[in-house]
């Protein structure tokens, strides 16, 4: 027999080589596969472990070992304080992200009336569920290239109850529809090539949801490119972008669109992150 405690030491050891916080996954894995709590964990170190809890277990770890990402192995991941369910098919939610909601659900709140909101390159749905989550009034129209992807952003958006408002498309960017969208949002890929060959994550997660390009910009400049054609009047667009990257974004949409109002936002850490072009 083999306690909580016992285990979840010899696999944080284990982990060492491959994560940057072996006891937290250790914990985590171990939690998903009894059904636990992290704080029952803690508080339940001397509990012994039977065969059959273990078995599940250390499949799970071995995946977590030959490299596959914890959010892959668990089939969920937590953003915006809400329960994704992911895939290989999607990216993995990330916190910088949630900037882009954060100021979307601003945005809608200060709108004062029902929007048509666009999410541009939906993956897994995380974007466009949290918006319908928080902002009741709102319909939102959610793209994606990848049909995989979709049917991952459909059971989200079935989980927490909200496929009445958010209609999912397979489509390349914006949707074959007249309607235009008061408010867009997109998390298009724009790591560039040569960057993204030298990460830990390439291979790992989808490329083709990570690879912007040489510059990283080829998916943003084509959004940029388009949006006088998709989007209303006073309307705008919240596009997530590289640290790197918002002297360049910032040319490209005022080059496209010279009577914008255009905003770099920083995240947490002060790094660029979100481009904010509002329409006349």
């Amino acid at each position: 027999m083999i306690t909580v405690s016992q285990l979840i030491n010899q696999s944080a050891a284990r982990l060492e080589r491959i994560s940057e916080t072996p006891f937290l996954d250790a914990q985590t894995l171990l939690g998903h596969n009894l059904g636990k709590t992290r704080a029952w964990l803690l508080t339940h170190p001397e509990e012994n472990l039977s065969e059959a809890a273990l078995t599940p277990f250390l499949l799970d770890l071995e995946s977590l070992l030959e490299g596959i990402p914890l959010p892959y192995v668990l089939g969920h991941w937590e953003f915006f304080g809400l329960d994704f369910h992911v895939s290989p098919d999607t990216l993995i939610p990330r916190p910088e992200t949630e900037l882009l909601v954060e100021q979307a659900i601003d945005w809608i709140t200060a709108w004062h009336k029902p929007c048509l909101v666009a999410d541009i390159g939906t993956g897994s749905g995380c974007i466009a569920i949290s918006i319908a989550r928080y902002s009741p009034d709102v319909h939102i129209i959610a793209t994606d290239i990848s049909i995989p992807a979709l049917q991952v952003a459909h059971k989200n958006a079935n989980a927490h109850g909200v496929a009445g408002r958010v209609n999912l498309i397979n489509s390349d960017l914006f949707p074959p529809i007249i309607e235009r969208f008061d408010l867009i949002c997109a998390n298009l890929p724009y790591i560039p090539t040569n960057t993204l060959q030298r990460l830990k994550i390439s291979g790992k997660e989808p490329n083709f949801a990570l690879d912007g390009g040489s510059d990283g910009l080829d998916y943003i400049a084509r959004l940029i490119n388009k949006l006088p054609d998709h989007a209303a009047k006073k309307g705008t667009a919240l596009l997530e972008i590289d640290s790197s990257q918002g002297e360049k974004v910032c040319h490209l949409a005022s080059r496209k669109i010279p009577s914008a109002e255009i905003k770099i936002m920083p995240d947490l850490s002060g790094k660029d992150r979100l481009l904010q072009i509002k329409l006349p």
